[in-house]
């Protein structure tokens, strides 16, 4: 054998074994991101395409790869050439190689090793690194997880799944991907490229798609005539998007783009966040009145509890919870309580004079109350969800006020703590155990969301 041979033959461009790998196809494992102050707050992405390592612009973006694949096979051929580069950067998500639903199942396991083994590489290399997720249809589950170590951030997309302009409605497809992920990986946080679908369970980082364009970058390199004109498909000219992957079908991943929130089968009184305008809601939840008004929009505007939640510190027996929709995924978000101490006003819509009717709503069982996973949990503290549950026959109450998550033994103040988010509330200690141990295990006697 001669030394060229020999070189090519031993050479890690053409062998890609260097890295711990995962499962009988050996998925080379991303580390586990180590999160600093601020990697999340007001984050954007950029796309790899408009990177530049001359340009000093945008470096507190992360990096993403929702892009046509021939944009960024070089980071899988020459994966050298871009680190300076890619360094620079608050982060970057391992790259979105495609999963399409007709491509043949050993490309798709080829493109899994490729996404894995350039994050491994980065992250080798000093480059701060978040597995991006993908995922065929379910004979993809085996392999397309893999890699990912559990209680990872992670990233995905959901613009592809979305029902809009020139795409097919893909829903039912990425939500079943997604539960999955939720139940092999249990990420620790989830970066959503755009708006996520109000399905999506977990501690969703939502990235706003347009402030993430080209049109948001303000510098002239990215207002070029092309970008603006950005690409010619059948005759015409589509100005909006700063790549051409919405025009993508199929491909796995992609930009986000919302729906509106749906009331869950599963959840009988989800059914009362929507109904006639005017009309009121009643549902008895262990014994507790709610009544739910309904807006003129036909969605909840108001909601009244009929209990303190045993924590008569921070709510009068009734208080009111406004019910806000104004969020990405379209979901009914109560707000802070409002308290009535010297006695609450009547609860009426009072924009009409007529009758109007007063329904009642099933209530849900303690088995659909039941959190089935943590990420299950943590989406309900993020739409500000108010919890009671029994543990070893102690009863505790779970709200929320000034912006901070309480949780105390119920009607004993001095139990109380609170903390900022569902992430650091599941290390509260309960028994010698934390809430994360014991969250799924739980009789869950009220919730609100």
């Amino acid at each position: 054998m001669t030394e060229e041979n020999y070189n090519y033959r031993t050479s890690q461009t053409l062998l890609r074994n260097q890295f711990p790998g995962k499962g009988k196809s050996k998925i080379p494992i991303i580390p586990k991101f180590q999160e600093r102050p601020g990697d999340f707050d007001d984050l954007l992405l950029i796309g790899f395409d408009k990177t530049h390592l001359e340009d000093q612009n945008h470096l507190d973006r992360m990096v993403h790869f929702f892009l046509y694949d021939y944009r960024f096979e070089r980071v899988w051929k020459n994966p050298d050439n871009d680190i300076e580069k890619l360094s620079r950067y608050r982060a970057v998500l391992s790259p979105d190689f495609s999963m399409y639903l007709e491509m043949a199942p050993v490309m798709q396991l080829y493109n899994v090793f490729r996404n894995r083994w350039c994050g491994a590489y980065w992250a080798s290399k000093g480059i701060r690194v978040i597995p991006t997720v993908n995922w065929g249809d379910e004979s993809t589950f085996d392999f397309c997880f893999d890699g990912i170590e559990r209680g990872s951030v992670v990233a995905v997309s959901t613009y592809m799944a979305s029902e809009h302009d020139n795409h097919q409605d893909q829903k039912e497809w990425f939500m079943a991907g997604y539960n999955e992920m939720l139940r092999r990986i249990e990420p620790e946080n989830i970066i959503c490229y755009n708006t996520p679908f109000p399905e999506m369970q977990g501690n969703i980082i939502y990235v706003d798609y347009e402030r993430s364009s080209w049109r948001y970058m303000n510098d002239e390199r990215n207002f070029r005539k092309e970008d603006l004109e950005s690409f010619k498909m059948g005759g015409s000219f589509y100005r909006n998007y700063d790549t051409i992957e919405p025009f993508l079908i199929g491909k796995g991943g992609g930009s986000a783009y919302g729906g509106g929130w749906k009331p869950s089968p599963n959840k009988p009184d989800d059914q009362r966040f929507l109904g006639e305008p005017g009309e009121i809601k009643t549902t008895y939840k262990n014994s507790y009145r709610v009544d739910t008004k309904i807006g003129n929009d036909g969605r909840a505007e108001r909601e009244r509890h009929y209990t303190d939640h045993r924590q008569p510190w921070a709510h009068t027996n009734p208080h009111d919870h406004p019910i806000n929709w104004d969020n990405p995924a379209g979901f009914p978000d109560p707000q802070p309580p409002i308290n009535y101490p010297d006695g609450a006003p009547e609860f009426k819509n009072f924009e009409r004079r007529f009758y109007m009717k007063n329904t009642i709503v099933p209530s849900n069982s303690l088995e659909q109350n039941r959190f089935t996973t943590i990420s299950d949990f943590q989406t309900c503290m993020r739409w500000h969800g108010e919890v009671e549950f029994l543990w070893n026959g102690v009863h505790y109450s779970i709200t929320h006020r000034n912006r901070r998550i309480y949780i105390s033994h119920s009607g004993i103040q001095e139990t109380e703590r609170s903390f900022a988010t569902s992430k650091d509330i599941l290390a509260y200690e309960i028994d010698s155990c934390q809430l994360r141990d014991i969250i799924t295990k739980v009789t869950v006697v009220f919730r609100s969301v």
